[in-house]
C-alpha cells in the first residue's frame, strides 16, 4: 500500500537571494532543487521549487519582488535565506530587522499560515571566500554573526525552524572545494549539505 506522503504531492516555494537561485552552479545543483531531489529519492511526490531569488537582492528588493508577483498559495513549504546583500552594502541592523520580520510574515502567509512549514536558514559567511581575500575577515563575520542573531530571534519568536548553515561555509576557509568556480559564492557540494537539513526538516514534518 502506498504511504500517505506518496499520495500527496508537495510543492515548495524558495525565498532569496543568489544563495537560493545557486550562482555559478548549475540551476539543479541550487540547494531548493537538491531539497527536491532528495526527496524524490525517498519517494516523496513534491513538484519542482518556485524560486523567487535574485543575485544582489537586499530584503527590500525581494520585498519589492514579492509585491509583483501571483503566488499559487498556499505552499507545503517555504524556505527564507536573505541579509547577506544588507551586511555587503552597509545596511543597518535595525532596517534589517524590521524587513526580515516582514518577509517571514510573508513566508509563512504563503504557507498557509502553518510555522512549522517554514524555514529560515541563516546568512553564508563570504569573508572566507578568495573574493574576500583583501577585506577585513573578522569585520565581516562579525556583521554576518549580528545579522544572523537577529534572523534567528525572530525565526524563534514567530515559532518557524531555523537552520545554520553558516558553519558550514565557514569551512571553506580550508576547504575550497566548498566554493564555486567564481570564488565567492558556495559550490554544489556545499548547498547538498544545507539540502540534507531542509530536507530533514521537511520530513518530519511530513509525518
Amino acid at each position: 500500500m502506498p504511504t500517505n506522503t506518496s499520495q500527496k504531492k508537495y510543492t515548495y516555494l524558495a525565498l532569496g537571494d543568489s544563495y537560493t537561485i545557486g550562482e555559478s552552479v548549475p540551476s539543479e545543483k541550487n540547494f531548493p532543487h537538491q531539497v527536491v531531489a532528495l526527496l524524490q529519492k525517498e519517494k516523496i511526490t513534491i513538484d519542482e521549487p518556485a524560486i523567487i531569488a535574485k543575485t544582489g537582492w537586499t530584503t527590500d528588493e525581494l520585498q519589492e519582488q514579492l509585491s509583483r508577483v501571483r503566488l499559487a498559495v498556499p505552499f507545503d513549504f517555504v524556505t527564507l535565506l536573505i541579509g547577506v546583500n544588507n551586511q555587503y552594502r552597509g545596511r543597518s541592523a535595525t532596517e534589517y530587522a524590521q524587513q526580515f520580520e516582514e518577509l517571514l510574515q510573508q513566508a509563512i502567509g504563503y504557507a498557509g499560515d502553518k510555522t512549522n512549514h517554514v524555514i529560515v536558514l541563516s546568512i553564508p559567511d563570504w569573508g572566507v571566500t578568495p573574493f574576500a581575500k583583501d577585506r577585513d575577515k573578522n569585520k565581516i563575520a562579525t556583521e554576518i554573526d549580528a545579522f544572523n542573531a537577529i534572523n534567528e530571534k525572530i525565526a524563534k519568536k514567530y515559532k518557524v525552524h531555523y537552520i545554520n548553515i553558516t558553519p558550514f561555509t565557514r569551512e571553506a576557509a580550508t576547504d575550497k572545494t566548498l566554493v564555486a568556480d567564481d570564488g565567492l559564492h558556495p559550490s554544489a557540494k556545499d548547498y547538498t549539505r544545507w539540502a540534507e537539513k531542509v530536507k530533514e526538516v521537511m520530513m518530519n514534518e511530513m509525518k
